[in-house]
């Protein structure tokens, strides 16, 4: 099975010009339930660039869509799917259902990889006393970061990590998932522009010793101008800061919202803009 998908659906011409800044939004968009109302939330935003979590393919709960494509679609641009999941209870007949990440960008992507974190939790695992029906959340596969480099300007790119850290297990197996991508992103050079974001499932900033491990590595909290919460809690459920977007490089981020008022997931979206600074490489 491939792990990464892609389409384009751009409109864009080749030689049109690009601007030094872009709008960004990261959302776990909650396997795409209400489709509808995250595709309005998302044409509003004009985003350049968008990292989702939590997105289905295939799956009956979410009719069978390509969720991924389907917004790729309707907004006219591209993206890459990454494949977190295997969703054994979610498929139809004798096909296959699948979750993940997926990127979109009114720009350019390429080099798309993944990370599947080497620490995994076994709460997914299938079980011979688990029957493979629903509410059994019965998976094969892991936890991933999605990685592409964005073109949004002659000869400038932007690296995107598109993370989603495990939410079973503790905060210590979310910092060992978290070191791989700090360890990945660190072999960039100092100069290159990187944007770190998705649904960490844990506040890493006030985590002493994940904060310790993102400053070392020269990443920055883009989203600091907002302290709201993220999730939008429920019975039993508290609200929480667990989704977030760091930055390193010449680049800096603002104009950062927490929409508390999209009802379209259990996460509220982020939007911020991103600029590219000049540095000594140009």
């Amino acid at each position: 099975m491939e792990d990464i998908w892609a389409g384009d659906f751009t409109t864009r011409s080749t030689g049109e010009a690009r601007p030094q800044e872009m709008r960004v939004v990261n959302w776990n968009i909650d396997r795409g339930f209400q489709l509808d109302a995250i595709a309005d939330f998302l044409t509003s935003q004009r985003a350049d660039l968008i990292l989702l979590q939590e997105v289905d393919v295939a799956a009956r709960r979410t009719r069978c869509r390509n969720v991924a494509e389907e917004l790729a679609m309707r907004l006219r641009m591209n993206y890459v799917f990454g494949r977190e999941f295997d969703e054994l209870s979610q498929q139809r007949g004798n096909g296959r259902a699948f979750h993940g990440q997926a990127t979109l960008s009114r720009y350019p992507q390429a080099n798309a990889r993944l990370i599947r974190f080497r620490s995994q939790s076994n709460f997914w695992r299938p079980r011979w006393f688990l029957p493979r029906i629903e509410p059994f959340q019965v998976r094969l596969g892991g936890r991933i970061a999605l990685i592409t480099d964005v073109e949004i300007s002659e000869g400038r790119t932007v690296k995107i990590y598109n993370v989603h850290l495990e939410s079973r297990g503790n905060d210590n197996l979310r910092l060992t998932q978290l070191q791989e991508v700090v360890c990945d992103a660190s072999k960039h050079a100092p100069w290159d522009a990187l944007v770190l974001a998705g649904d960490l499932n844990f506040d890493v900033l006030h985590h002493k010793l994940a904060a310790t491990l993102a400053e070392r590595a020269g990443l920055r909290n883009a989203t600091e101008a907002s302290n709201a919460n993220t999730t939008a809690g429920g019975f039993l459920k508290r609200r929480q800061r667990i989704d977030w977007a760091l930055v390193s490089g010449p680049i800096r981020a603002s104009d950062v919202r927490v929409h508390l008022e999209v009802q379209a997931s259990d996460h509220y979206p982020i939007s911020f803009s991103i600029h590219c600074v000049r540095n000594n490489s140009d």
